[in-house]
């Protein structure tokens, strides 16, 4: 009983709240201090109890201990007795005739004692094969095989299996002779260590001398190699088996330079159809994912690569099977470690995807390279002509090539012109006939089921069904898809390389001295009813993957992944590599759906591109609108983008998060594959994410085309007032914006509004508008979409007059970039150069020139001087950018014309396929035309091309230390300046010469002008317009100026203002019917004298601003009238007549008089 204040007999309840763990079960507890009594005697048994079975363990571990030590001791005492009864029996020589009897006493010794880690050991197994060698044996064997039994031959050769693992090479001479002569006689006796021996082998051919004569060491190698394929011929598993092993434990080993300085050895040793079916068979049922996923798969392809050469016989459709299920598993890790290689000799490329992975070891990159060059490229051609049917069908055997292919043109992609450029001049015998490559593959791939299917859904209001069903893994639609996909391959490259002129001929253009090049040009190109067809195709595959690629992902990616390369004859990956394996399309790895699309897309822009410059196509041929409800159609995109744009914090930080998990995973895992594989994995979810929460701009982005130009110029202004909107807090016009911000919308202190106003006012000089604004507002990025506030001061540093409401910033806008586009500017630093019909584009020399000067001025390359007059130079083309993109953020005109080039990069940077601009023959008329014209002649020449000494260089025009002008030469490949231009090759030295003259000379420029200019306008509404149609966005539409328009949008003031009767000022009334009289190229120079640009808004004068306005401009009439460029003004006299005021215009025009900022 226990007493308590509350009168209660039961123990109280001892609980402890010390949230206090004991974390030693052997130690004491907390709460032993507090227990007592019952409790505490049996917490005391319980320790008691613990420390007994702690005992009788540590007991029971000290006899394991003691066992195993007297065992080792005992095993130890024994194997010395018997290695003393065994040197014993060495002591002595003894006579020939007792040699039989020795060996046969001291082989059960051998067995007993032999550890293969010890020399002495080792010593002993010489002695011993040195006396074995000593029978006399047959002519045909290197042993007496009568001396041991058969089970004790093959223990004999497992312990000299043993032995050859710890053996140095210097050393295993004789054992590797023996080992061989006993697997020779016996192949199955090694079964078990086959792997192990195999291995040893690999060892020691990478251990070889490499000075030292070693044909016979070469001989004994490849000897020991083939001793273990002496196999039964009718057992065709047995036989695979071990040519697996010796695939994946000899051939994936590196370094093996028995094979590298004489592959021809072992090449007729081997049978190589069957090590081709063993590789076929390895893929079917994998050794272990370790060894298809290990570097060693490099080597093992190019050993096999190797070997295959000197046997041609043996490069049958299994050799191209086996060849090509190894180039598709290791597609990625060949084309970013051959990157990484490249990058080894080009340190300035600034793309990362090779990450930092390895190169290519050299003998692998040479043996690869062998797979693309001429020859390699003429043999698999010639396969094409030996496989090819009919030009209406493609057996397996040439779908299989038409893949091959494939995996070389996206392993290798720095030689992928030079593989189309050998197909494009080749022919395929047919039983039809020969056909042009190109031709015949359009031929085939047009009567596929894929092919005919989806066109007939070209009108249809649902395809998605249609197509899903045929991108489903399936043998015959992958047949179908590898020829469709070369087929697209090479037909963009034949688009690259064509003349508008070569095309389409016309009759007229067709003469009878044609150079072999346009001929085949000619031959290889599509008739009308083709490309009709063919682009049906392309914009009806490409609109259901970029409008329904969340369903496609559904219904295809899980079987894509079940199995990456079917398609061909069976799976030949099993399930457990297939879980680590990248996906696939059309039984092709590193193939996806994003893969398809862009090839589809590329081909569909390039014919887009030619059709909007030279119209070969029905008008309308390109719209989708069937496809959409347009009545709701804006409204739609609208909200899509809202959508967007909410999820944009989210997308950002869930694709953190995804780069940090995919780049631990890369580590965890890291030799499985390369990141790049990563990156494209999260790029398909993120296009996923795009397709589901907006489809349709998707389609804008990709397929502008398929939307009314009108509707598409409408959504473009429609998101840039929603970004405006969601910027500028709801306050889109610029005073009420600058009200908000005085009344402290976002601020808590004068201080800091002022600093922000501050930030987005400047007082700019005439002369140097350019500069001072890059000087002022450069620092803002982003912030110049806001409003900004411009005092102008002449050249005596007086403010002039003027009111920004809005006018003084278009004013300071169209002299920025008149001032920027200059070529006769201040600072004599020109930023765009025109061509002969004024259309501008980025100096190409700027850097050059650059370079030049400071070279002159004693900087030396690579100092931070150096590096800063770069870095300046770069800033200002992006803050260009950024103020052309600002006129076109506010809706304002500028009187500037780019050539369609430039602009085709502007509309690149937004798509989803990530395409960028390709350099195209036709686009280098805009750039050069005498270049260009040179380059036809070239072309068109009709004798041999290597007559003229033309080799795979370029003189580049840059100005010289003294001011004058020098050339600079540069290649236009590896070693291009040793390398001839032939009639075989001038398409590619063409291609090249464009690609050099429109995009590498301007690549830096035209990267920081795109720069400048995304950082104001979305790049993914750029995309949303042809490079004609985005300069009618910059400048203006071209088409005849509607007066009607013009005058229901113009506003009056003073005098001209319209009165309660509605009737407008009779001088109002004769300026309209004189602008009507006028002619459109009169009414042109009107609008511009007004307001600085010749041409109307897209969508009409009410989107001009400011508005076009006229005031009274006093009463004389031999005034003449006069403007306001800036606030878009007419100061108009009041003139009497119509006559009068005609005349006085004109005259006020076309002598240029009159312009102020009042």
């Amino acid at each position: 009983m226990f007493t308590t204040f509350s009168g209660s007999s039961r123990r109280p309840r001892n609980v402890d709240l010390s949230g206090q763990r004991n974390l030693n079960p052997w130690g004491s507890s907390a709460r032993d201090t507090i227990l007592s009594g019952a409790s505490k005697t049996v917490a005391q048994a319980q320790l008691e109890r613990e420390r007994r079975h702690r005992e009788r363990e540590q007991l029971a571990a000290a006899k394991q201990l003691q066992r195993v030590w007297r065992g080792h001791r005992d095993r130890k005492q024994l194997r010395c007795l018997w290695r003393h009864k065994f040197d014993l029996l060495y002591q002595h020589s003894i006579l020939p005739e007792e040699c039989r009897r020795r060996i046969q006493q001291a082989f059960p010794l051998l067995l007993a004692i032999f550890v293969a880690n010890r020399s002495d050991d080792q010593q002993r197994l010489d002695m011993f094969i040195s006396e074995l060698s000593s029978l006399p044996a047959s002519p045909a064997s290197s042993f007496d095989f009568t001396v041991l039994n058969q089970f004790e031959w093959d223990r004999l050769a497992r312990l000299f299996v043993a032995a050859l693992e710890k053996r140095p090479g210097s050393s295993s001479r004789s054992l590797l002779v023996s080992t061989t002569a006993i697997v020779r006689e016996r192949p199955a006796s090694i079964r078990p260590q086959l792997k192990a021996y195999y291995s040893s082998l690999a060892r020691l051919a990478r251990e070889a001398p490499r000075t030292e004569p070693f044909e016979e060491q070469d001989r004994i190698l490849c000897d020991a190699i083939t001793a273990p394929l002496s196999l039964d011929p009718n057992d065709e598993t047995l036989t695979l088996s071990v040519y697996q092993i010796l695939a994946y434990s000899f051939l994936a080993s590196p370094r093996l330079l028995l094979l590298e300085r004489n592959p021809k050895l072992v090449a007729q040793v081997l049978d190589l159809t069957a090590l081709s079916q063993s590789i076929l068979h390895a893929f079917s049922n994998p050794v272990s994912p370790d060894v298809v996923k290990s570097d060693g798969s490099l080597w093992l392809l190019a050993y096999f690569v190797a070997l295959n050469r000197f046997t041609p016989g043996s490069q049958g459709s299994q050799y191209l099977e086996a060849l090509y299920l190894q180039m598709s598993s290791l597609a990625i890790d060949i084309r970013a470690r051959s990157k990484a290689r490249a990058d080894e000799y080009d340190s300035g490329d600034e793309d990362t995807e090779a990450g930092n992975l390895a190169p290519l070891p050299d003998y692998v990159a040479e043996q690869l390279g062998l797979l693309v060059d001429e020859d390699g490229i003429a043999d698999l051609i010639s396969k094409f002509d030996s496989t090819a049917s009919t030009a209406s069908h493609m057996s397996d055997e040439t779908s299989l090539l038409a893949g091959y292919t494939l995996v070389l043109l996206r392993s290798f992609p720095t030689h992928s012109d030079e593989i189309k450029m050998r197909f494009f001049q080749c022919d395929i015998q047919t039983a039809d006939g020969p056909l042009p490559s190109i031709k015949y593959l359009w031929r085939a791939a047009s009567k596929t089921h894929v092919f005919t299917t989806i066109v007939q859904q070209t009108n249809a209001r649902e395809t998605a069904t249609s197509v899903a069903a045929l991108l489903q893994q399936d043998p015959v639609h992958d047949l179908e898809w590898r020829t469709l996909l070369l087929f697209l391959e090479l037909y963009n490259f034949l688009l690259r390389v064509t003349d508008d002129e070569d095309f389409l001929p016309r009759e007229s253009h067709i003469t009878l001295q044609q150079s072999q090049v346009t001929k085949r040009i000619r031959n290889s190109g599509l008739a009308l009813n083709d490309l009709e067809l063919l682009v049906s195709f392309l914009k009806t595959l490409a609109f259901t993957l970029y409008y329904n690629l969340p369903d496609m992902l559904l219904s295809v990616l899980d079987p894509m992944r079940s199995d990456t390369t079917s398609g061909i004859s069976s799976s030949r990956l099993g399930s457990r590599q297939a879980q680590h394996t990248p996906t696939s399309f059309a039984g092709i790895i590193d193939m996806d759906l994003l893969g398809l699309r862009a090839v589809v897309s590329s081909v569909m822009r390039a014919l887009y591109e030619r059709d909007s410059r030279r119209p070969f196509l029905p008008k309308d041929f390109w719209l989708m609108t069937a496809n959409f409800d347009m009545g709701v159609f804006i409204s739609a995109v609208v909200m899509e983008e809202i959508r967007n744009i909410e999820s944009d914090d989210e997308d950002t930080e869930e694709e953190e998060e995804s780069g940090d998990r995919s780049s631990t995973s890369f580590h965890r895992f890291g030799r499985d594959w390369p990141p790049v594989d990563h990156r494209r994995k999260r790029a398909l979810r993120a296009e996923s994410l795009r397709s589901t929460t907006g489809p349709k701009l998707e389609v804008l982005r990709n397929m502008p085309f398929a939307i009314p130009f009108e509707v598409r110029v409408q959504i473009f202004r429609q998101f840039v007032h929603l970004d405006q909107t969601k910027r500028r807090g709801g306050h889109v016009d610029p005073d009420q914006w600058r009200i908000a911000m005085l009344s402290g919308e976002g601020f808590t202190q004068n201080s800091q509004r002022r600093h922000f106003l501050g930030r987005h006012a400047a007082t700019v000089a005439r002369g140097r508008v350019f500069e001072d604004a890059f000087n002022k507002f450069y620092s803002l990025g982003e912030g110049l979409k806001e409003p900004i506030h411009i005092t102008f001061v002449d050249q005596f540093q007086q403010l002039e007059a003027g009111i920004d409401g809005g006018g003084v910033t278009k004013e300071f806008l169209l002299s920025a970039t008149n001032d920027a586009f200059s070529p006769e500017r201040s600072d004599n630093r020109v930023f765009f150069v025109s061509n002969n019909q004024n259309l501008l584009y980025p100096n190409p020399s700027i850097f050059d020139d650059l370079a030049a000067e400071l070279r002159m001025r004693g900087v030396a390359e690579g100092t931070i001087e150096w590096k800063t007059a770069i870095n300046d130079v770069l800033k200002r083309y992006e803050f260009l950018g950024r103020i052309v993109g600002k006129c076109m953020y506010e809706g304002i005109l500028i009187d500037i014309a780019f050539a369609g080039f430039f602009l085709l990069k502007w509309a690149s940077t937004g798509q989803s396929t990530g395409a960028d601009y390709r350099a195209n023959l036709n686009d280098l008329r805009d750039l050069d035309p005498e270049l260009y014209k040179g380059l036809m002649d070239l072309k068109n020449y009709p004798g041999d091309v290597a007559d003229l000494s033309v080799d795979f260089t370029i003189a580049d025009s840059v100005r010289d230390e003294t001011g004058g002008q020098r050339h600079i030469i540069r290649p236009l490949r590896k070693d291009g300046a040793n390398i001839p231009v032939t009639n075989k090759d001038r398409p590619l030295y063409i291609s090249y010469v464009a690609n050099h003259r429109l995009v590498a000379q301007q690549y830096r420029q035209t990267k920081a002008f795109l720069s400048g200019l995304g950082t104001i306008i979305n790049p993914s509404w750029l995309s949303m317009f042809n490079q004609s149609e985005l300069q009618r966005l910059i400048g203006g539409d071209s088409s005849e100026i509607d007066v009607e328009d013009l005058r229901q949008n113009t506003a009056y003031s003073g005098l001209y203002v319209i009165g309660d009767d509605g009737q407008e000022h009779p001088t109002i009334v004769h300026f309209w019917e004189v602008m009507r009289s006028l002619k459109d190229s009169e009414r042109r120079d009107v609008l511009k004298y007004v307001t600085s640009t010749p041409r109307a808004p897209l969508l009409g004068f009410s989107q001009l601003k400011p508005r076009f306005s006229i005031r009274d401009g006093g009463t004389d009439e031999e005034r003449l009238p006069s403007t306001s460029t800036c606030v878009n003004l007419l100061k108009l006299p009041v003139y009497k007549t119509a006559e009068t005021l005609r005349a006085k215009l004109l005259y006020a025009v076309q002598s240029g008089a009159g312009f102020d900022l009042s």
